[in-house]
């Protein structure tokens, strides 16, 4: 089973750093902060050519374009490591077709009535939900990021307090909430099998990877028992 999973590590980062050969160009980051950044401007892009001014469409507006923002801002206050490696151009063309582009499917879904006529995306109650955990999940993940980003810049050491005193992805958590939060706006089942693509396919993998990693440490033992992977006390 180990060998299975750093197989299938080894070859999603292939296809993301290394697809098609030829020089590193890219850093990964600028892919990443470019669909994040651009989010916002098409999210109003398909508003104003659907002329769809819904609530629902304003409230998803907010949320993932704002967050868009806040990703970049994070990138440039305290960046994660693992995003400044350099990756050729079919890397970053994979990483935009297989995790961040179908991203901008869910708005297009909300907005447009081409691919679900008639279409409004959820009520009040729903929206509501939304905000909530969107808000709750942006300040776990920044949280989450700035403690890691700091602590490991005074020691290289298991952190184990804090943001992850109770789970031991408390950054991954926030960003399915965060993500959640959009897909909840929707309110539609196409955003969440993407999202199970994502987190099944990616997230799943960088966080066995990410244990394998942290268990080095000779109090991974005991911070593994006392912890959970997502939520507290239950997961």
């Amino acid at each position: 089973m180990k060998d299975f999973i750093a197989a299938i590590n080894q070859g999603t980062r292939h296809l993301s750093h290394d697809l098609l050969g030829g020089p590193r160009m890219l850093r990964f980051n600028w892919v990443i902060n470019f669909q994040k950044g651009m989010t916002a401007f098409w999210v109003l892009g398909l508003m104003l050519y659907y002329e769809n001014y819904s609530t629902q469409a304003w409230v998803y507006l907010a949320l993932h374009g704002s967050y868009g923002f806040a990703w970049i801002l994070k990138d440039m206050i305290f960046p994660d490591g693992k995003w400044q490696t350099k990756i050729t151009l079919g890397g970053g063309m994979m990483a935009i077709l297989a995790v961040l582009g179908p991203y901008w499917v869910a708005p297009y879904i909300l907005i447009s009535p081409v691919l679900v006529p008639a279409h409004t995306g959820a009520n009040w109650i729903g929206m509501t939900l939304a905000i909530f955990l969107y808000v709750l999940g942006l300040v776990i993940m920044l949280s989450a990021d700035a403690q890691k980003f700091y602590t490991l810049k005074l020691k290289k050491d298991l952190i184990a307090s804090g943001m992850f005193g109770r789970i031991r992805h408390p950054n991954y958590l926030g960003e399915m909430m965060i993500y959640g939060s959009f897909a909840l706006v929707v309110w539609h089942w196409l955003p969440w099998v993407i999202l199970a693509w994502v987190w099944l396919g990616y997230f799943s993998i960088n966080i066995i990877m990410k244990e394998r990693s942290m268990s080095r440490y000779p109090e991974w033992s005991d911070y593994k028992k006392r912890t959970q992977y997502l939520i507290p006390y239950i997961f």
